[in-house]
């Protein structure tokens, strides 16, 4: 406990100095409202709401430019009811180190809580998820670049079950991504061609196997100098039956983003 505190404190220590220093500069207040559709959710490969889509409502709010932020997210299926809304709160901070070095990298470290507002929290699946990002703009030729996403979920709280009663099987989940951007001269932005390759780690009680890949294509069209349409088509192939029995899946993602 103690440790924990001391941690907490040091964090609240180094953002009262990335806030100070951020107003100094005079950095503006960032706030990004997102809506997003999907045909189908995949989360970590597997499909939370089995043959629905989904739609996901968020806000992002940056803290001046400071590296620190919140972002909360609610999301429900198409065809709507309690057990399948969820909202999200995760406070974040992402920067860069290495800065101008050929290994120069991109990170973003945050703690979501996440829970069913129409369920008791006790016995519906909540859970705390860690999210460590990190990505290497320089590492490859121009337009490549690398990524890995350790994903780490474990209950919120002592005694904490499934809506059955079952415990939640804290685990891992490991991607390992690459993209690259195409320039088209038809698009106003560049098409963004990514794939990735997962590892799942006894998340959910899965096997500790290579689960899913995942092929996309997206680009975004600014309709005004602060609002964007982002859209994108996906094809994940699934390679481990404990975490999806469908071997092929295409879905799109739609979505409209204004930020301020």
């Amino acid at each position: 406990m103690k440790i924990r505190i001391l941690l907490v404190a040091v964090v609240v220590f180094l953002s009262m100095i990335k806030f100070a220093n951020a107003q100094e500069e005079n950095k503006e207040l960032g706030v990004t409202f997102d809506f997003t559709y999907l045909s189908k959710w995949l989360s970590k490969g597997a499909e939370p709401y089995g043959q629905q889509g989904a739609l996901f409502k968020s806000i992002d709010v940056d803290f001046y430019g400071s590296g620190f932020g919140v972002i909360a997210i609610h999301r429900n299926a198409t065809r709507d009811n309690a057990d399948k809304e969820r909202f999200d709160f995760r406070p974040y901070y992402k920067n860069m180190a290495f800065e101008g070095q050929p290994y120069a990298m991109n990170y973003n470290l945050s703690a979501g809580y996440e829970y069913y507002p129409g369920l008791a929290r006790h016995k519906s699946y909540t859970t705390w998820e860690w999210i460590f990002a990190f990505s290497w703009p320089n590492l490859l030729p121009e337009g490549f670049v690398p990524g890995y996403v350790a994903h780490y979920e474990y209950a919120a709280g002592e005694n904490y079950t499934k809506q059955n009663g079952a415990d939640i099987p804290s685990g891992w989940v490991h991607r390992f991504i690459l993209g690259y951007d195409l320039n088209i001269p038809e698009l106003p932005n560049p098409l963004h061609l990514s794939s990735e390759v997962a590892y799942t780690d006894g998340l959910g009680g899965a096997e500790h196997d290579w689960s899913y890949a995942t092929f996309g294509l997206t680009t975004k069209f600014d309709i005004t100098g602060n609002l964007s349409f982002i859209p994108g088509v996906y094809q994940q192939m699934s390679m481990e039956d404990s975490v999806n029995s469908q071997d092929d899946i295409t879905y799109t993602k739609l979505s409209m983003r204004y930020k301020f």
